[in-house]
């Protein structure tokens, strides 16, 4: 009884707080930076005790260093509201945006992809593309949501073990590719308002990155895709030239039109809006989620499947985040007792005496640092908000726009090695493997993909 009053009351808080937050962007009311800070409290407050594991010591170590740094710095009620709020975006985010996935779930759309995947993937290298691309397309409406739908569509028929490793490793990276662009994702949400920019200021750029990433992932694994290819062409059964054309006939099934349709209307829908009102890209990412699922549901007679996934969201999918929620709010408040001590103005002036450009050596050290930080099981939340708070971008001679390019393309780069990661841990346990086993074949992927953001945003700012 004590524990369904404890959630609901979580609930009621999470809903209160993107309530909030909309209200503030919409009126821009400095009043409202208290209820929202003093809500932000009060999650993390209800949350924090129902944590497990690493979570639940990065919330509490973050909690305690950001109290600890503001106690140092004798700062004023206000910081400490705004600190709390940074993060804000976000928890409005979770609140909406898994709402786009619904009409993905539709049963005409699963079992339309189902045969394609069945009859048209023959080849290994482009069932390893096709996966990625797939969960990157998919990733970008049902966030983590996605893993299992794809996974289940790969697997349709057995795997040897090395196909299911490489399988695997495909959604890992698609899902990180989907990082990289997604205007539903976290990533985009944090970078974009705490950079001021509109999505489709930097779509070209990230869309762009996130097909050097597929690039990339074919070519770290070439050799083993000829492998399993030569393993094909040996196994492979001779077809009779009275069943060829049967065959052919039967091989090729259509991407479900329907599905495409919504995706790209999902898309376009953002655009259009980010062109037509005045307001914040959360907000017109809100809107949509909202009306886009609702109207197409409709359209298609299937409210059922529309009132079953907002039940569904309410009940399963936002409580489940909780932890995610409470990680971000209190990774928010650390960040924001980081950035009050200035440390913004000490970077560029560290990085002016090394014997390189210092545009050059801030991309590496925050590539080097968001991978590195992934790696060991930090989340890339904590040093993506320290710098998008606390760095000026004209500081260390970019763009806001080049500084939001790397930042996602770290983000996205780096999830597919960390041990922290809601893929690995999802993955690890459809293989039952560990999370350190799901991450490994990744390391010379996430290696080669510093390397191609590196040189992605060097040739960019020499052309551009």
């Amino acid at each position: 009884m004590a524990t369904s009053i404890r959630a609901a009351a979580e609930r009621i808080v999470v809903f209160s707080l993107a309530a909030v937050f909309i209200a503030q962007q919409i009126t821009h009311l400095e009043l409202l930076l208290y209820p929202l800070g003093g809500l932000a409290f009060l999650a993390i407050a209800l949350s924090l005790p129902r944590l497990k594991g690493i979570a639940k010591w990065l919330a509490t170590g973050f909690m305690g260093g950001g109290v600890l740094l503001m106690l140092l710095q004798k700062a004023d009620v206000r910081l400490w509201f705004e600190s709390a709020a940074i993060n804000a975006t976000l928890v409005t985010l979770f609140v909406f945006a898994p709402l786009f996935g619904i009409p993905v779930r539709l049963p005409a759309y699963v079992a339309s992809l189902r045969r394609f995947y069945e009859r048209s993937v023959r080849s290994k290298t482009v069932m390893f593309t096709g996966t990625q691309l797939l969960t990157q397309i998919m990733g970008a409406f049902i966030n983590v949501g996605s893993i299992s739908v794809v996974y289940h569509l790969a697997f349709v028929k057995p795997h040897s073990g090395g196909v299911a490793r490489l399988l695997a490793s495909a959604m890992n990276r698609g899902f990180g590719g989907a990082i990289m662009w997604s205007p539903y994702f976290a990533a985009m949400a944090l970078v974009t308002s705490a950079l001021s920019l509109g999505w489709s200021s930097i779509l070209p750029y990230v869309l762009g990155l996130s097909l050097i990433s597929v690039a990339a992932s074919v070519l770290v694994n070439l050799r083993e895709l000829g492998r399993e290819e030569q393993r094909d062409e040996v196994s492979a059964e001779p077809v009779s030239a009275e069943h060829a054309g049967t065959s052919e006939s039967h091989t090729r099934a259509p991407f479900p039109p329907g599905l495409a349709a919504y995706l790209i209307l999902a898309i376009a829908s953002v655009l259009l809006l980010e062109n037509l009102v005045e307001l914040p890209m959360v907000l017109i990412t809100c809107i949509g989620a909202v009306l886009i699922p609702l109207l197409w549901c409709w359209a298609k007679g299937s409210m059922a499947t529309y009132r079953q996934g907002i039940g569904n969201h309410v009940s399963v999918t936002l409580p489940a985040l909780q932890k995610e929620i409470t990680l971000f709010l209190a990774a928010g408040f650390f960040s924001g007792s980081i950035r009050s001590t200035g440390f913004g103005t000490y970077i560029p002036e560290l990085l002016e005496k090394l014997p390189v450009p210092i545009w050059l050596a801030f991309s590496i050290m925050t590539i080097l640092l968001i991978m590195l930080t992934s790696w060991v099981g930090l989340h890339p939340i904590v040093p993506v908000t320290i710098l998008a708070t606390g760095i000026d971008p004209a500081s260390v001679g970019i763009s806001s726009v080049y500084f939001a390019v790397l930042l996602l393309g770290s983000w996205g780069s780096s999830n597919p090695i960390s041990p922290a990661s809601a893929v690995n841990h999802l993955l690890a346990g459809l293989q039952n493997k560990t999370v350190i086993e799901m991450a490994r074949p990744n390391y010379a992927y996430a290696f080669w993909m510093a390397s191609a953001l590196v040189l992605y945003l060097a040739l960019w700012r020499v052309l551009i």
